[in-house]
C-alpha cells in the first residue's frame, strides 16, 4: 500500500460518502480531533506505566473513542451510523470525579506545566477546546450532526484537566499556580465528606 495517493493535491480530501476541500470546518473538526489523540498518544509514551496504569488504560479507550469521534465528524452520507454512546460520556464524569478528591485542593488558577505528562496533558485539553470549537461550528452549518461527539469532546477536557493535575500529585510535583491569581475556587473542587 502507497502512503501517498496525490488525490488531495488540488486541495481536496476524501471523506466518509465524497470530498470536501481540505479547508471544510468538517475537516477542521475532526482533524483536530486527531490532533488531540496525537497528544494523548504523547502523554501515555510519558506515564510511568506502573505509576499511572490506570490512567494508561483510560487514555487509550480514550483514544479508540476520540478515532470514532473522527469517524462521525467525516460523514456526509445521508445514513450516518452514530458509534459514539452516552457510555463513554458517563464514564469520563465518573473519572473526573475520582480524580478530583485524589488531586490536592484547587484555590487557585493553575497554569500548564509540572511534570512532561502533565504538561502534555494540559496540551491536548486546549486542543480539545479547539476540536470543541470546531465541532460547535460544524453544527451551525449541519443541523443533523450528533450532539454526542460535542458532548464527548467538552467531557474529555475537563477529563484531561483532573488527569494531569492528578499526574503531578502522584508523582509529588505542584501545580504551577498561576502567581496573580486570587483564591477562586475556596474548597469547591472537594466532595464534603460525610
Amino acid at each position: 500500500m502507497r502512503l501517498y495517493t496525490k488525490a488531495g493535491d488540488k486541495g481536496e480530501t476524501s471523506v466518509i460518502g465524497g470530498r470536501v476541500d481540505k479547508d471544510d470546518v468538517r475537516v477542521e473538526a475532526y482533524g483536530t480531533i486527531d490532533e488531540v489523540n496525537a497528544f494523548v498518544g504523547k502523554a501515555i509514551s510519558e506515564l510511568d506505566k506502573e505509576l499511572f496504569n490506570d490512567m494508561v488504560a483510560d487514555l487509550e479507550k480514550i483514544q479508540n473513542e476520540l478515532f470514532d469521534c473522527g469517524s462521525e465528524l467525516s460523514n456526509i452520507t445521508k445514513k450516518r451510523a452514530h458509534i459514539l454512546s452516552e457510555a463513554p460520556i458517563t464514564y469520563l464524569e465518573e473519572k473526573i470525579d475520582a480524580f478530583i478528591d485524589e488531586a490536592p485542593e484547587l484555590e487557585r488558577f493553575i497554569l500548564p506545566g509540572g511534570s512532561d505528562a502533565s504538561a502534555s496533558l494540559h496540551i491536548a485539553r486546549t486542543v480539545a477546546r479547539r476540536g470543541e470549537r470546531a465541532i460547535v461550528s460544524l453544527m451551525k452549518m449541519e443541523e443533523d450532526i450528533s450532539p454526542i461527539p460535542l458532548t464527548y469532546v467538552n467531557r474529555l477536557s475537563d477529563y484531561l484537566f483532573a488527569a494531569a493535575r492528578v499526574v503531578n500529585a502522584r508523582q509529588h510535583v505542584p501545580d504551577v499556580e498561576y502567581e496573580r491569581s486570587a483564591k477562586v475556587f475556596r474548597g469547591s473542587n472537594k466532595k464534603k465528606k460525610d
